[in-house]
């Protein structure tokens, strides 16, 4: 007897992204993820207009600075994939996903992040990205410490400085040095759909996503 599939219902956030976009392109063309519904939530719908007429998509205008757009968003969800880091200087926009998940009873999460919130990119590459990234370290630091409070199941992934390159990366978690300088957009979209397929991968973890090809390089490759 066939099993009987279950439609999985996948909201991106800022879905017009280049890694939210490579996200929805392997979802709605390879059989693995037939099962899955998108609903993209971005502020201008026009932008993605050519998956309007898709049965498997549903498109939503919406902000991440308004927690009612994200619980109507949110709603009936089963996993939710931000797809933009948040360095608003209170974090509102995490906690306004937090928030929206916990009054619908959503528990899964992916949000995206930087590399560099726990010290963990060693030597003169890490030195140039704080440089780089500046103040923007506190709030990204922050966004990550509300996903682990939250309650929910949480992964936060720490990204590389992205290339166009092929999928090609190393996993390291909270308490481990970063391995990797840069990675491609590829790559950080392939762990996001593992998780999609097994939401038990990576669960409670904040990670980083690197080509391990770059190790020891000083500045981003490209």
């Amino acid at each position: 007897m066939e099993e009987l599939k279950m439609t999985k219902n996948v909201l991106i956030i800022a879905a017009n992204g280049q890694i939210s976009q490579l996200i929805e392109g392997r979802i709605l063309n390879e059989d693995k993820y037939a099962d899955v519904h998108l609903t993209l939530f971005l502020r201008n719908k026009s932008r993605l207009a050519s998956l309007a007429n898709n049965s498997r998509v549903t498109l939503v205008e919406g902000s991440l600075d308004s927690l009612d757009d994200l619980k109507q968003a949110v709603d009936g969800q089963d996993i939710v994939f931000v797809g933009v880091v948040d360095h608003t200087s209170d974090n509102h926009q995490t906690q306004n996903v937090v928030d929206a998940m916990k009054s619908t009873g959503v528990k899964r999460v992916i949000y995206t992040n930087v590399l560099g919130i726990y010290d963990e990119v060693p030597g003169a590459y890490g030195d140039w990205n704080k440089q780089m990234i500046g103040k923007g370290l506190s709030s990204a630091l922050k966004s990550d410490q509300i996903l682990e409070q939250s309650g929910l199941a949480y992964t936060t992934l720490r990204l590389p400085w992205l290339n166009d390159r092929e999928v090609k990366y190393e996993i390291t978690h909270k308490n481990e040095s970063y391995v990797g300088v840069s990675g491609s957009r590829k790559s950080i979209a392939d762990v996001v759909l593992r998780i999609i397929a097994d939401s038990e991968f990576l669960n409670d973890d904040s990670v980083g996503i690197a080509d391990p090809a770059t190790q020891g390089e000083d500045r981003p490759v490209y």
